[in-house]
């Protein structure tokens, strides 16, 4: 069983990061600097822009927090944007989901000029990603899945996969980028009937309802791959995944921890996108 050590490999990123921001700096160069957007007081969510601000600063990236209060005006939201976008040394622009349901998300994030898009969810990004265009900003958490299956070589091409999973954010973005790369791909979700039927065939389940216990080693094929993207809490705190992984792992012939796999790799693609767009701008200007 090999276990996919998001930890290490994201370590690994960040530190290349660190040395190409170094060069920077001994170049005089302009540094790449990130700008987040929340709204509201989400517990998660200001843990998730911490941690993301705390890489950017452990890089020599630049990082910023705009906080909204939770009953903020959309148009108030829009207008921070459009500034951002005009603001020549903001590299990349990310909201913070979920956003309070008074905000329109789609409009929200689709204000997020194509070339500042760091997270890769506006509809021009998704467009890319459906029509196999290489220059397409892959979303975080898809990138650091792919990026986990290409460090310890585990094949895609010919593969049939399973996600569990429908978002904008991770299901759909993923299942389209595995479809381009040659696989076999099934999108299911928490509420899907007979889901066994799926996951018995799979030979890469890849994991994100935020269930926990959601399958068990009876539903999967020996030799399966489970990358586990989800974070729950059970009643003692403890932080898990939608797997038992203590259960199932004997069965996988790779399987991610829950923490350490899937989360660090998503903040590691995040400064790795952060700067392609730095570098796009760069060759425009030149």
């Amino acid at each position: 069983m090999i276990l996919l050590d998001g930890k290490k490999n994201s370590q690994k990123i960040k530190d290349e990061i660190k040395v190409k921001v170094k060069q920077l700096i001994k170049e005089k160069q302009r540094l790449p600097q990130l700008v987040v957007i929340i709204v509201g007081d989400d517990y998660p969510s200001q843990i998730y822009v911490k941690n993301k601000i705390r890489a950017c600063e452990e890089c020599g990236i630049k990082g910023q927090v705009i906080n909204f209060p939770e009953n903020a005006k959309q148009n108030e939201i829009i207008a921070t944007i459009d500034q951002l976008n005009q603001d020549i040394t903001v590299d990349g622009i990310l909201v913070q989901l979920p956003l309070v349901k008074h905000l329109n998300e789609f409009e929200i994030l689709n204000r997020i000029a194509i070339n500042k898009d760091v997270d890769g969810l506006t509809n021009i990004s998704a467009g890319k990603l459906l029509q196999g265009d290489k220059s397409a900003i892959i979303p975080c958490t898809v990138k650091g899945i792919i990026t986990l299956l290409d460090v310890y070589k585990l094949p895609i091409h010919g593969q049939d996969i399973t996600i569990i999973n429908n978002s904008n954010i991770v299901g759909k973005p993923l299942a389209m980028l595995l479809s381009n790369l040659g696989a076999t791909v099934s999108i299911a979700h928490k509420d899907t009937k007979n889901l066994s039927s799926y996951l018995k065939s799979s030979d890469i389940i890849i994991t994100a309802a935020g269930v926990y216990n959601l399958f068990d080693a009876q539903m999967v094929k020996d030799d399966v791959i489970i990358i586990d993207v989800a974070i729950n809490l059970t009643k003692d705190k403890k932080l898990v995944g939608d797997i038992n992984f203590n259960a199932i792992k004997s069965k996988t012939k790779a399987i991610t921890p829950v923490p350490g796999g899937v989360g660090p790799m998503t903040i590691a693609m995040l400064l790795d996108n952060l700067m392609i767009l730095y570098h796009n701008k760069k060759s425009q200007l030149n």
